[in-house]
């Protein structure tokens, strides 16, 4: 009886005791349970690894302080919160800024630009324009521990097919010396360097431009490896040097919607004889077979894309991603946007009014940073300020309404 009393006892101070800072939460006691099961998966992993040709020191290197990364698997696990219309997506891909800043690392490159060219027969605007794309020309590389990404993946399971081949081809390159563990940086999805290659196509496909024995395709002062790389990988998959993506087109009146289609292919002496013609009334130039692609339906503009498309596509298995790359290196190489505007329904705004509505808010008192196009967080939070300051539903929506508001408000 004695004994039940002073347990309860115990029991009631517990649970009505104050938080500390040593006081183990149940979160707390989930992710360290979690730690105890990722070590004894290392170890276990480390064994299967020696078997399959890495060395211990190799091993130990990579995994010295790893530990399961908590932000990798929430950022795997996150679905996304909206679906990005095309033409919201290729505003910011296509950004006067990322435009600017591909212009401007293509001249500072062109050197090198040239001489991958040369080599690989791929189009140096578009090497760039997947630089862009990737890395923002080498900007935004990646912030996690390859090794330790990988590892987490392999772990949590959801994914443990995938990062235990991309851990072993990891494994094997810092063995093999073109890296070092610490600076094995990237994606938390195992992405890595200005490009962004998952450790297997890094295997088959980077190169080493610079003649230094190493592929390093992470260099901040030197990106050549890695453009070399991306031009590799292209020009394997079949690149066409000379030859465009796409091209915008018009469509005939009675079109039958039933072509438009990535799986119906003709030649451009057949697009013609059926009434399809460039944006500017001509006929389709020889580009080989192309497909009519219609990113937004009937109402949108219309596209001939070609091989160069598909070959885009094996970078990124994305027609949205496919069509950002090729028009990114169009614009980077003086061309200008397309002719037909989208379809973006009413009140939506163009890119030109989304800069503008950014420019007032900065002119009002609400920083958002540089005016980009780019309807992120920074320029959502400011036009619900903006809209509780008027009395209104602060629901961060950037439209036409808005944009009234503010140039009043001026």
């Amino acid at each position: 009886m004695y004994k039940f009393a002073t347990a309860m006892a115990v029991g009631l101070s517990i649970m009505t005791a104050p938080l500390t800072a040593n006081t183990i939460t149940t979160q707390e006691f989930q992710v360290a349970q979690s730690e105890s099961g990722f070590q004894r998966w290392v170890k276990s992993f480390r064994s299967q690894a020696l078997t399959k040709g890495i060395s211990a020191r190799t091993f130990d290197r990579a995994f010295r302080g790893v530990r399961l990364n908590e932000r990798v698997v929430k950022l795997d696990r996150k679905q996304a919160e909206f679906s990005r219309q095309i033409w919201d997506y290729l505003d910011t891909a296509t950004s006067p800024k990322r435009v600017s800043n591909g212009q401007a690392n293509f001249n500072t490159q062109s050197r090198i630009l040239k001489k991958i060219e040369r080599k690989y027969k791929v189009d140096a605007e578009v090497i760039v324009s997947i630089w862009g794309l990737e890395s923002s020309y080498g900007q935004r590389m990646g912030d996690i521990n390859i090794i330790e990404a990988l590892a987490t993946l392999a772990y949590d399971g959801r994914r443990e097919k995938f990062g235990r081949q991309q851990l072993m081809e990891a494994l094997r390159i810092i063995q093999r010396g073109d890296i070092t563990p610490n600076k094995m940086m990237g994606s938390w999805a195992g992405a890595m360097g200005h490009t962004q290659f998952i450790p297997t196509s890094y295997q088959a496909y980077a190169q080493d431009f610079t003649g230094d024995g190493k592929r390093d395709v992470w260099d901040t002062s030197n990106p050549s490896d890695a453009l070399a790389s991306t031009a590799n990988y292209l020009a394997k998959f079949g690149w066409k040097q000379g030859q465009p993506w796409g091209i915008e087109v018009k469509l005939p009146a009675g079109f039958n919607y039933g072509n438009a289609s990535l799986k119906v292919k003709a030649t451009p002496a057949r697009w013609t004889q059926l009434g399809v013609r460039t944006i500017n009334g001509g006929k389709i130039p020889n580009h080989g077979e192309g497909s009519v692609f219609l990113p937004a339906g009937a109402d949108g503009p219309a596209f001939v894309v070609f091989k160069n498309f598909f070959v885009i596509k094996r970078y990124n298995n994305a027609n949205s991603y496919a069509m950002a790359v090729g028009h990114l290196a169009d614009r980077i190489a003086g061309k200008g946007p397309f002719v037909r505007e989208w379809p973006r329904g009413p009140g939506a705004l163009k890119l030109a009014e989304k800069m503008e509505v950014q420019k007032l808010l900065n002119k009002l008192g609400y920083d958002v940073g540089e005016p980009d196009g780019i309807i992120g967080p920074n320029t959502i939070d400011a036009v619900s300020k903006f809209q509780t300051s008027l009395g209104l539903i602060p629901d961060g929506k950037a439209n036409e309404e808005l944009l009234l508001k503010l140039r009043r408000a001026r």
